[in-house]
């Protein structure tokens, strides 16, 4: 579905620039590859990827979708919104009162009980300051550390080497092996499997329509309230992770968009979507686990209001308040997203 001809040029520009990635699980496809040997390989399951996808919401109705937008495909980081969003529903239920709080005082025996581990809080996790050191699942958090991100400050150092950790809450860093315990600390929280709080708490209430599934690593298997649970990532940079539909994506960009609302149910507290949004200091276009248009640095092409979910590959869920819209973009090359970005804004003011 195309509206007009400004959003047809939108969507064919998307199109003509998709990921670099190879379709299929071999060769040029995912982060992994860019990873210090022994840590260059999945240790999870992955699926082949569909075409450039897309669809476009204003006031809650699709004005243009394009590709496969009902595909269940896997999402990368922008997994780790959804984990910030259950740390919502934790915090709602009264299961994380206070985000200051050290992890390891509600969570013992985890991986929070010593030295500067002892210190780290759960907002630290959510803002990636939290300079948490360990292994988790194989994976030691140093195999991240000095981590390029394409839409963050570039670090000074080699990839995996081992760069001096600081004071938790004084150094931002963008490491999956950190998100991996914080939703290894959220499973404990609830003491229930991530995917089935995820699915009524979140899927149902926003109306998830296609197959989804979120799985963990091979061997990430642990014990929780007396069962044998998998935890499971914030992405899929070692395998595993979200597989979700485009449309469903919307459908909880438009959640988020409407400050935790479906219709007349509060899914998520305002406050909470709001502190989402909320600038780390130290990463002004960082929130919790979601990136914000700080003085139009990310993406210059549209509004500061703006804010994002992303993931490798490319994947983007854009909320755009000051137009009430919700942009999902599947399997975009990230060089192109600004300009595909402002075109869509372009077709959506066309319609006023």
């Amino acid at each position: 579905m195309q509206s007009n001809a400004a959003f047809q040029e939108a969507v064919q520009f998307a199109v003509d620039h998709e990921s670099a990635w190879d379709r299929e699980v071999s060769g040029v496809w995912g982060v992994h590859l860019q990873d210090p040997p022994p840590w260059n390989r999945l240790f999870g399951p992955v699926h082949d990827r569909g075409p450039v996808s897309g669809t476009v919401v204003v006031d809650g109705k699709t004005v243009a979708s394009w590709g496969e937008p009902r595909r269940s495909d896997l999402t990368f980081s922008v997994a780790k919104t959804y984990l910030a969003l259950l740390a919502g529903i934790a915090h709602d239920r009264g299961l994380l009162p206070d985000v200051h709080e050290p992890v390891g005082k509600r969570l013992p025996g985890i991986g929070f009980d010593s030295g500067n581990n002892a210190l780290v809080t759960w907002e630290h996790l959510l803002q990636q300051t939290s300079e948490w050191e360990g292994e988790l699942f194989g994976i030691p958090d140093q195999a991240d550390r000095y981590r390029a991100v394409t839409f963050g400050k570039a670090p000074d150092g080699r990839k995996g080497d081992a760069r001096p950790l600081q004071k938790p809450g004084t150094y931002w860093e963008y490491n999956d092996v950190r998100i991996n315990q914080l939703s290894l600390s959220l499973l404990h929280l609830f003491q229930r499997p991530l995917p089935e709080v995820f699915g009524e708490s979140i899927m149902g209430p926003v109306g998830a329509a296609d197959p989804w599934q979120w799985v963990g690593y091979d061997n990430a298997w642990v014990e929780v309230a007396g069962r044998r649970v998998q935890s499971v990532p914030g992405g899929t940079h070692w395998g595993g992770g979200l597989s979700i539909s485009a449309e469903d994506q919307a459908r909880i960009g438009q959640m988020m968009l409407n400050e935790g609302r479906v219709g007349d149910k509060q899914v998520i507290s305002r406050e909470w979507i709001q502190r989402m949004r909320r600038p780390c200091d130290l990463a002004p276009y960082y929130g919790y686990l979601i990136w914000l248009n700080h003085q139009r640095k990310v993406f210059p092409s549209v509004p500061e209001s703006s804010y994002f979910a992303i993931g490798a590959g490319s994947s983007f869920t854009w909320i755009e308040p000051e137009r009430r819209m919700v942009a999902v973009v599947r399997w975009l090359n990230s060089e192109y997203a600004d300009g595909l970005f402002g075109r869509i804004l372009k077709a959506v003011d066309s319609l006023a």
